[in-house]
């Protein structure tokens, strides 16, 4: 980890859904409409009153190059959806962006060192050296990384590398009103962490854990569709520097539960590749002196 290292810790069990994140992004970072009718993007399909996803309360639906915060609304109607049993009915709610993971994907697969490591720990773009072949789209195991059809290069989330410089909290963190997002120091944000599990859980809210982190928590979800099911502090791809406190299993946020780089399984698809090519030369080569033998046997006869 970068000395010093700056992040975000993402408490989702006081997220109430409001969007001031997205709002507050969007206006900081000058983002612009994207290229496509994306809801909340498409400016006529907004004043028309049809900007929708139909997924809740949803109106982006996942990252891109022109959202770079999302909030997702998860809705858990009772155990079983398709029953008239409606108790231990909640909703989850989230406000995701780019992890600026210690071991970034797109950092590795960058050919110009578009993607580089900031002085907070933070993953920032070069937007000038960024030449659009999307390597990082491909490495980024969270689907973070979205390329701009406007610009031709890729956006997303730099973790408000102008505000950090200045000595500012990000835009997002600033204007959360329930301190759902708190940005600092990574190491203080894990206490800080550490500390709120270990307060839901003396509360009967055993359900709470961290993502990205093990801090050494341990529960059992209380509600929904996996109820009484375990759960336990993740460390994911080395640590995220946004690392989240979830209230379920992390497919339940549209997170992986076990994310990869995928250039971690190159050296490994290259052994198998040299050795399936040997045992094919071997083969073929056995193959033909088998084949030389009969040609003067025959001969011979």
């Amino acid at each position: 980890m970068t000395e010093n290292a700056r992040g975000m810790f993402v408490d989702t069990s006081v997220c109430t859904g409001c969007k001031a994140c997205q709002v507050a992004c969007k206006q900081w970072n000058e983002i612009e409409p994207g290229a496509g009718p994306i809801p909340m993007t498409d400016e006529k399909a907004v004043v028309e009153h049809r900007a929708f996803t139909g997924d809740s309360y949803d109106n982006t639906g996942h990252l891109n190059a022109y959202d770079w915060r999302h909030v997702k609304f998860i809705e858990q109607i009772g155990p079983d959806r398709s029953t008239s049993d409606r108790t231990g009915a909640r909703w989850l709610m989230m406000s995701d962006s780019c992890k600026h993971c210690e071991q970034a994907g797109c950092l590795e697969v960058c050919p110009t060192g578009a993607l580089y490591r900031t002085q907070f720990g933070s993953v920032d773009i070069h937007q000038d050296v960024c030449i659009g072949c999307r390597y990082c789209v491909g490495a980024c195991p969270f689907g973070v990384i979205e390329f701009n059809k406007n610009t031709g290069r890729v956006n997303k989330c730099i973790l408000c590398q102008d505000r950090l410089e200045q000595g500012m909290s990000t835009a997002c963190a600033k204007a959360c009103p329930t301190s759902s997002l708190t940005y600092g120091k990574v190491d203080d944000l894990k206490r800080m962490a550490a500390d709120r599990v270990r307060a839901l859980h003396a509360r009967g809210q055993t359900d709470a854990y961290i993502y990205g982190w093990d801090l050494g928590n341990s529960g059992t979800i209380t509600a929904g569709p996996n109820k009484n099911a375990a759960v336990k502090d993740m460390e994911v791809v080395g640590g995220l520097n946004v690392f989240y406190l979830l209230m379920d299993k992390p497919e339940v946020y549209s997170l992986p539960s076990a994310p990869s780089l995928p250039q971690r399984n190159f050296a490994p698809s290259a052994g198998v590749s040299l050795i399936s090519a040997a045992v094919l030369g071997v083969t073929g080569l056995a193959a033909f002196r088998r084949r030389r033998m009969t040609d003067a046997a025959v001969t011979a006869d």
